[in-house]
């Protein structure tokens, strides 16, 4: 019985990374998206198409046939946002 590893692979990418990578967007819309006229808009944006995003990125896991392309789209947007987020707690503390 030969098992592969690139079905885990997959796997992993498609479930707990793309949560991750999903709420690191939402957290990072937050900060650049414009407030609107009652000064919400950035936050519930973000809130609302949270489900939207964690599905595109699930299914983009997926379907790439690329699999380390992949894994490079999902780790950038990552580290983009984080150092958006870290950017911002280090300047507003």
């Amino acid at each position: 019985m030969h098992m592969s590893i690139r079905p885990w692979a997959r796997g992993l990418l498609a479930g707990p990374l793309s949560f991750i990578c999903s709420w690191l967007l939402m957290a990072g819309a937050a900060l650049y998206l414009p407030a609107g006229a009652a000064g919400v808009d950035n936050l519930v944006f973000p809130i609302l198409l949270f489900p939207l995003l964690w599905s595109c990125l699930f299914l983009y896991t997926l379907l790439d046939a690329r699999l380390a392309r992949a894994y490079l789209v999902i780790f950038a947007l990552s580290a983009i946002h984080l150092v958006v987020l870290i950017r911002h707690m280090s300047v507003t503390s």
